[in-house]
């Protein structure tokens, strides 16, 4: 399955965000909404209603993944934001925009009502632009099939995915408010109870076209029950532009908008109308007759064939592949799904859901303007201001560090850290066979559900009271065993019913009858997997209400032992199903704030959780374990410090590589929750594995976890600022490898951390605030021992290709070049460490020159030439003289023993520099000395001609910065240098080199380095 590279994030709602992203390996660059499973439903909807629709005003859907946190949803991309967007800037658009955007608006909507989908919440944030100007419909979440129930549908793929650990605990009550789009734009028979239509739509439009000319929609009001009266009984007033300079409405527009917002459905224009109003100036008036006639069928509910076509269609879950029909025919399928099963998204190869098929790119993430619009349950601003953390609601002032703290531990847990799944019939725990009684050996009367309901309060006593004289049967025979069964198949049966189920509950012997069962039957774990789960549930029922009312129950008085027994179900021993229906337990019933949840709090309850989290299999039992642990620390942080006190903090932290992101994602909560209560405090913040592995998460392709990344690292800062510190240890890093060819794991771990850190260098050293602060004599120390450690590693002495990869290997070295070379640029950054940058900088760097790779040669040649030239420039301080004398001698004796000696002849300056240094010699000798040298070998046209070569070599530094009288015209004396910078360029730089560097740059460049020597 092909990978994908996510590049910036270009929306985000309270559940899902958008990428922009390319699929590895091609240009074709596309929207990647990236949701949490709870929104399954919703997402599945969308799916189903477009993987067939190609239409030009409609966003195309390509394909959708499953991983185990999240669904990924891959659409076309479009770049020109939202029309809410486009009416946020703009706060009204002429009318000539307004009918240019109503005709893709129309012919977008028009295309959907021929299919037979009503798109039910139309909205500014849902209509996307495409670059050229396109609007395009987007966001199908809320969208259905004319004339079904999408609660139903709802509820239906809530159903089939049953208790994943992503999904909620959703029933149909919860439903209604999910399928519920914006008020605002909502005509006024649905607020008052009737479905939706295709004359609900057209009102919905009318809404966009009234907001897109005046900047504001026909009604609003901050109160819902006055937006309500205003919808369904107060006319709209004429639209008038924010600006005041813009035109008035024209009449045909006004007469539009009439026709559209009629609060009598029956009075509302249809597509016919619509369509040839003359408000569009014959837009569509070649379609005229298609429209005419398709119109009495657009008003009627298609007609559909039943679940074998619906199967033909979804049949395939890669509907990605799917070809759509052509505009203005319409699907020959059904849209009805009856088993949501038959459409599933594609997951990654072998069946494991693994987030890293989406890949973060290596480049910045700015925050910018979205391409896909999100539901309005997803709380969506696209190409708008984010919503505001908690940490960014603080005015511009001082914050104290109480209060940050305090706003910190609200980020702590999140939504997604709290989610509840079923325990009951969950399918991570296991599979449930069909739940079937025999009515022959019930010693009971078999009451139907209806009956069980209308019993009298007395009759149902009685009926209650042969229940548990049953289930209290001492009896060990067989048969009575098996009886036993049959009863409590019969109670299930019944209990599914919604109004049977609370009588059985809100029994007083419910739960200890439960837990008596249990207790007893501790051996039979067929039996004990049927009773778990319905303990559970009643608990975590017990622990909400109780959560809501503020104050315990009689009858919800819990007994110890069933809190015993679960804890004895986690032990090592039990069946894993077993372990896994009471960690399931623990981890809802931790998720409030009740008695029942304190029931759980014991010293051994994170030890034991710990344990299962680490030796169980199944991925489902460990995510199950580490959540309930993760919820026991939110009532008690001494559950996960009990742990660290027992396996050490070491497995602990190791525990955080984990492959699996909710696993990550509830650690990293763990860590959050001990460090704000300053439990191991001290310790977690001197532990320098922690901090590295914490820094290796801000990589991440999960927000969540790179968002508690964060937080964790915001802790440890507070208290102590010097720990990042430890995940920037360069040098030691280099330091451990120096003069090996192949370094152990562990030194490769530590340089794949440390390395891609150089640039952090770079840009403090480039920053105006930062960079006088950084450079100091210890900085200039360090870095030379940096370049020496990369001589190293350019002369092959050191090996860290295999380690980090020759790319990131260049890459390094490049950085560390250009971070020097940005510190030159401000001499007086210099001026008080000439000799710290002569002893321990240039002399890697006059190694450098001899590299095998050409950039690092001429990179190095540059930096070397412009720091000498700045050296020799600067005038010593009053007191210095000595120190600044003694740093040129090194100067000196640094080009002449070890640049030039490799680069030249001997014979070529041996006599030259000899003469130079001899203070008691005339310069008149030298000339003479040089002359006799190179006139041999020359062959000179002209003084004059000598000079302007010369000049140029040099780039002017020996003739302004030389200390020596030279005769005029200097060219004899300068003579000098022409004839080792052309060895120099013959022998540094070889043939194959030409095309990289001019022949006037190497000169140059060499020419100011002998310029200089000869200037000292």
């Amino acid at each position: 399955m092909e990978n994908f590279i996510l590049y910036e994030e270009i929306g985000r709602g309270s559940k899902t965000v958008v990428y922009k992203g390319r699929r590895k390996g091609t240009i074709n660059f596309v929207a990647i909404l990236c949701t949490d499973k709870c929104r399954r439903p919703e997402i599945t909807n969308w799916v189903r209603l477009t993987h067939e629709i190609k239409h030009k005003n409609i966003v195309t859907f390509h394909e959708w993944y499953e991983t185990s946190n999240h669904l990924w949803l891959v659409v076309e991309l479009c770049t020109g934001g939202s029309l809410e967007m486009v009416i946020a800037q703009d706060e009204n658009l002429p009318e000539d925009v307004v009918r240019e955007f109503g005709i893709d608006l129309l012919t977008g909507l028009h295309h959907l009502h021929q299919l037979g989908i009503l798109f039910c919440d139309i909205s500014p944030g849902k209509i996307l632009l495409e670059g050229p100007g396109t609007l395009k419909f987007s966001n199908f979440c809320l969208a259905k099939v004319e004339g079904e129930n999408l609660e139903e549908f709802f509820t239906l793929v809530a159903a089939e995915e049953g208790g994943g650990d992503s999904g909620e605990n959703v029933v149909k009550k919860n439903m209604k408010s999910r399928v519920k789009g914006s008020l605002i734009y909502t005509a006024p028979e649905i607020v008052t109870g009737s479905d939706f239509s295709i004359t609900s739509d057209l009102w919905s439009l009318g809404c966009l076209l009234y907001e897109m000319f005046s900047g504001k929609p026909p009604f609003f009001s901050e109160c819902v029950s006055e937006l309500i009266e205003k919808i369904c009984y107060e006319d709209p007033l004429p639209p008038i532009p924010k600006d005041s300079s813009c035109p008035k409405a024209s009449s045909d527009f006004i007469n539009l908008l009439d026709g559209l917002l009629q609060k009598d459905p029956q009075k509302r224009l249809t597509w016919a109308d619509l369509l040839q109003h003359s408000f569009w100036k014959d837009a569509f008036a070649r379609n005229d007759q298609d429209s005419s006639t398709e119109d009495s069928n657009v008003s009627r509910s298609m007609e559909y064939s039943d679940s074998q076509d619906a199967t033909e269609l979804l049949k395939s879950p890669q509907c990605g592949q799917a070809k759509g029909e052509k505009s203005g025919q319409r699907l020959s399928h059904s849209f009805r799904l009856e088993n949501p099963s038959e459409l599933q998204p594609k997951s990654a190869l072998g069946g494991q859901l693994n987030e890293s098929m989406f890949l973060l790119s290596s480049r910045p993430t700015p925050r910018t303007s979205t391409a896909v619009a999100l539901s309005p349950g997803d709380a969506v601003t696209q190409n708008s201001p984010q919503k505001t953390s908690p940490l960014t609601k603080t005015a511009s002032g001082h914050v104290s560090q109480q209060d940050l703290e305090s706003r910190m531990r609200e980020l702590i847990y999140t939504d997604s850290d709290l989610v509840i799944t079923p325990i009951i019939d969950n399918p991570k725990i296991m599979k449930q066979p069909p739940i079937k009684y025999d009515p022959k050996i019930l010693h009971l009367p078999t009451h139907s559900v209806d009956k069980l309901v209308f019993l009298e309060d007395q009759d149902w006593n009685d009926f209650l009271q042969q229940v548990c004289s049953q289930i209290d049967s001492t009896e060990k025979s067989t048969g009575a065993s098996r009886a036993k069964l049959n009863l409590l198949c019969y109670l299930c049966v019944v209990a599914g019913h919604r109004e049977v189920a609370p009588r059985l509950l809100h029994s007083p012997l419910a739960i200890t009858l439960l837990t008596e069962l249990i207790r007893e039957n501790f051996r039979n774990s067929k039996l004990k997997q049927c009773l778990l789960p319905t303990l559970g549930e009643l608990l975590y029922l017990i622990a909400t209400e109780e959560e809501k009312k503020k104050n315990p129950q009689e009858c919800w008085a819990v007994p110890l032992a069933a809190y015993t027994v679960l804890m004895r179900c986690l032990r090592e021993g039990e069946e894993r199903v077993v372990n896994h229906m009471a960690a399931k337990i623990i981890e809802n019933v931790c998720t409030t704030f009740s008695a029942q949840a304190q029931g759980f709090i014991t010293g051994e309850i994170g030890p034991v959780l710990w344990y299962l989290f680490k030796h169980s299999t199944v991925d489902s039992l460990r995510i199950t374990a580490i959540s309930a642990l993760c919820r026991i620390t939110r009532h008690s942080p001494t559950a996960f410090q009990s742990v660290i006190e027992k396996v050490g903090l070491t497995s602990v932290i190791h525990s955080l590589a984990s492959a699996v992101c909710r696993v990550q994602q509830y650690m990293l909560t763990l860590f959050s929750a001990m460090l704000s209560c300053g439990v191991h405090l001290q310790r977690l913040i001197q532990e320098k594995d922690f901090v590295s592995t914490i820094i290796r998460l801000l990589d991440s392709p999960s927000t969540s976890i790179r968002a508690k990344a964060f937080l964790v690292l915001l802790y440890i800062l507070i208290h102590n600022h010097e720990m990042l510190l430890l995940s920037c240890d360069i040098l030691n890093a280099l330091a451990n490898v120096s003069g090996r060819k192949h370094p152990s794991t562990v030194q490769a771990k530590q340089l794949k951390m440390c390395l891609p850190l150089m640039p952090i260098v770079l840009h403090l050293v480039t920053s105006q605030v930062f960079r006088p602060q950084v450079v100091t004599e210890e900085f200039l120390f360090s870095y030379g021992t940096i370049l020496s450690h990369i001589k190293s590693i350019d002369s092959g002495e050191t090996n860290i290709d295999g380690a980090v990869g020759m790319m990131a290997s260049e890459e390094f070295i490049k950085i560390t070049l250009s971070a020097f070379e940005a510190v030159i640029q401000y001499p007086i950054l210099l001026k008080d460490y000439c000799s710290t940058v002569v002893d321990y900088i240039l002399p890697p760097l006059v190694s450098l020159v001899q590299s095998q790779n050409v950039e690092w040669r001429l990179f190095s040649l540059r930096l070397l030439s412009e720091t000498t030239s700045l050296l020799v420039n600067q005038e010593p301080d009053d007191g210095k003289e000595v120190v600044h004398v003694d740093s040129d001698n090194n100067l000196l004796a640094l080009i002449r023993d070890v640049l030039l000696p490799h680069q030249l002849s001997p014979h070529c300056i041996e006599q030259p520099f000899k003469t130079l240094s001899n203070e008691s010699s005339k310069i008149s000798d030298l000339e003479g000395t040089i002359l006799s040298s190179y006139r041999r070998n020359l062959s000179l046209k002209s003084e004059s001609c000598e000079y302007t070569e010369i000049a140029s070599l040099c780039g002017g530094q020996i003739l302004n910065n030389h200390r020596y009288s030279f005769p005029c015209p200097p060219c004899p004396f300068l003579i000098f240098l022409l004839h080792p910078v052309i060895y120099i360029e013959k022998h540094i730089f070889t043939p194959g080199d030409s095309h990289f560097l001019t022949s006037f740059s190497v000169k140059n460049t060499v020419g100011s380095l002998i310029g200089i020597a000869l200037n000292l």
